[in-house]
């Protein structure tokens, strides 16, 4: 059934299996009672079973709670966080600010674009692998079809800082014998010995944990949506306390301007000169 007949089904009342409150009674969620049956879960927890309707062991759960607390940095210089800070130096309001600063964390080079990119060529490569495909052709041909490969290298510098406590704290839960984080590093090996020197970066560990935890690459990017946020109401803040327009002041001799040049403006109030 498809166009008037689909539509005339819809009206008045809406068809979910995802959840709906019933005022002064309860509330539903994912077929469960919200205050009761899910009342242990934590925020992430419940996050989580939202996107996939599945529930997640105690030691995933500590991962996961790392993969966003590990990456969220209160630095105004950066992208995201730079649209949070102006919004605060602009008096505009935390929420529209937050708002847009998680908005542009998809970005396409970084954040959330990236990951997802990640996340697709991991997935993508290990069933490749798996039905027999040579990882190193594989890994030669995202490069040449896409000038690089999403999560391996960093534009400022070649390590992440945050691969070292992820790493630790997975192996602490015994989480580290993945498919996916095994073939991660294998990618890895074989960047470092081309003539690449591609080290990988966060978004290729933490896509690689989480297919291995069993989240679909959709699934991943819902997941994300939230990782930068506890860095960024300390930017807005901060810029907000100072003066007004105070953060990242752009003075125009800093500006390379190479449109009209410089011309002289009359005073409108002046009256035209009498013709001769």
């Amino acid at each position: 059934m498809k166009g008037p007949q689909l539509l005339e089904q819809q009206v008045g009342h809406l068809v979910t299996r995802m959840g709906a409150v019933f005022p002064g009674e309860r509330a539903v969620f994912r077929g469960h009672d919200l205050h009761t049956s899910l009342k242990d879960l934590d925020w992430l927890e419940l996050y989580l079973f939202g996107i996939t309707g599945r529930r997640f062991t105690q030691q995933q759960m500590k991962v996961l709670h790392a993969l966003w607390a590990y990456t969220s940095y209160p630095d105004a210089r950066l992208w995201n966080n730079r649209v949070a800070a102006l919004a605060g130096t602009a008096r505009s309001t935390g929420n529209l600010g937050i708002a847009a600063a998680l908005a542009v964390s998809e970005a396409t080079i970084y954040g959330w674009g990236a990951a997802l990119r990640a996340s697709e060529f991991l997935t993508r490569t290990k069933l490749q692998v798996d039905a027999g495909a040579d990882l190193a052709a594989l890994a030669r041909t995202e490069l040449k079809q896409r000038r690089g490969i999403a999560g391996y290298g960093r534009p400022i510098t070649s390590g992440d800082e945050r691969i070292t406590p992820v790493m630790a704290l997975v192996r602490e839960q015994g989480l580290d014998g993945g498919p996916h984080l095994k073939l991660a590093f294998e990618v890895e090996k074989i960047l470092l010995a081309g003539r690449w020197r591609m080290q990988m970066n966060h978004a290729a560990l933490a896509a690689a944990l989480a297919a291995d935890f069993g989240l679909s690459s959709h699934e991943y990017y819902f997941f994300g949506i939230p990782a930068f946020l506890a860095g960024m109401p300390p930017c807005y803040l901060e810029a907000a306390e100072k003066p007004e327009g105070l953060l990242f002041p752009l003075p125009c001799r800093m500006l390379s301007y190479e449109g009209v040049a410089r011309r002289r403006w009359r005073d409108a109030s002046l009256k035209p000169d009498a013709p001769g």
